[in-house]
């Protein structure tokens, strides 16, 4: 062997280059599968953080026969009543949670109304971009109006006595007003027990419609809207006398003068809207106010035959009208003159925004005053009486 190694020269550059490439190659070709596996984890775990942060939210569904709530899973708890067609409901975050160390609220309480009342409230993680109104449907034909606009008072409605609107009505009969709410006080035991509220003033081409929007149908939903000459009986159902008109909840009849209804529109339910308006001709002009003719009663002669397709009620309002001071055979007097010089209008009502069609009557003297009546427990409505103006 040449001490001088002159045998074993040392490799060429190029040689070395191809050793160290080979040796780089050898290592990404053990280490790359490791590392894809590592990049395809992290992102995994990326898109899964990512997911459950958006899913940080509540939602309710309607689920069988109740309302359940589910929070970022398939699995719902109950969480309230079922929903029905014209049932309202809310969804709200309460910003009264104060974050530590001046820094801002981590979670919120997000609550749920039915119909205008609160179901519960749930703590929910409160993400830095906010949480956002979200609405889903499943099922063809759904559809839902959208309300984004709107204040919510935790308050119940019915203790809300500042500004009661009693101004509003001129005539409150076995009825308590609360706001825009009128309460059924009577005992809904009799025929005679009808709670009546009759507003101050009569419809006329500038304020020509007014609703209202089944809060509490109560036991039985003898809930009926109407139109009411000025001294209309406090104790009689709207449309069961003559000077009057009305349609009824419960059965879905409208009533005109008589205590006998004829089928009309559906039958309505808690949130269900009903409206009463009428269309006045162009060069109408209210009456003035003058003392209507008022006979009094005198005991009717036998009971009338039930009709086909009467109801209940309708069969009571035969059999028990004479009873009252001012039956359908005692305002005949009255309404004869009325229907000589009364002006003919047209008087029609609507149910959750759509017409359910009209009636031609002609207008008592004084003008037709909305009326609101009410016969069972617990019966509870909304009123607003100039929705439409114009």
């Amino acid at each position: 062997m040449n001490r001088d190694n002159r045998l074993f020269p040392p490799p060429p550059a190029r040689d070395r280059l191809d050793r160290d490439l080979n040796i780089r190659d050898d290592l990404i070709g053990r280490l790359l599968p490791q590392a894809r596996q590592v990049v395809i984890r992290r992102r995994q775990a990326f898109r899964e953080r990512r997911q459950a942060h958006r899913e940080r939210y509540e939602r309710v569904q309607v689920d069988g026969d109740m309302l359940r709530l589910y929070k970022a899973n398939g699995q719902g708890r109950a969480f309230g009543p079922k929903g029905f067609a014209g049932d309202r409901l809310g969804c709200g975050i309460k910003f009264d949670v104060e974050g530590t160390h001046g820094r801002p609220a981590s979670t919120v309480s997000a609550f749920f109304t039915h119909n205008g009342k609160e179901l519960g409230t749930v703590q929910v993680p409160l993400p830095p971009e906010g949480l956002f109104p979200a609405v889903g449907m499943h099922s063809e034909g759904e559809v839902v109006r959208l309300l984004l606009e709107v204040e919510w008072c935790q308050e119940d409605d019915s203790l809300m006595m500042i500004d009661s609107c009693e101004e509003e009505w001129s005539r409150l009969h076995d009825v308590r007003v609360n706001g825009a709410i009128l309460e059924y006080t009577g005992q809904g035991k009799s025929i005679v027990d009808v709670g009546l509220a009759q507003a101050r003033y009569p419809l006329t081409p500038t304020h020509h419609y007014f609703e209202i929007e089944i809060v509490d149908p109560g036991e039985n939903c003898y809930i009926a809207i109407g139109l009411t000459r000025k001294d209309y009986p406090k104790h009689r159902h709207p449309g069961w006398n003559k000077g009057s008109i009305a349609y009824h909840a419960d059965d879905g009849k409208i009533f005109v003068g008589s205590g006998v209804g004829d089928a009309f529109g559906p039958r309505c339910h808690t949130g269900d809207i009903m409206g009463c308006g009428i269309i006045f001709p162009r060069d109408y002009s209210l009456d003035s106010e003058g003392e209507s003719d008022k006979s009094s009663p005198d005991d009717p002669q036998g009971h009338p035959k039930k009709k086909e397709g009467q109801n209940q009620l309708e069969e009571l309002v035969d059999m028990y009208g004479g009873n009252d001071s001012s039956s359908d055979s005692e305002d005949d007097e009255w309404f004869q003159h009325d229907e000589e010089n009364g002006i003919q209008v047209q008087v029609f009502f609507t149910r959750n925004g759509k017409c359910l069609g009209r009636r031609d009557v002609r207008i008592p003297k004084g003008g037709f005053f909305p009326t609101v009546g009410m016969l069972s427990s617990e019966e509870k409505v909304r009123v607003d009486l100039r929705p439409l103006t114009g």
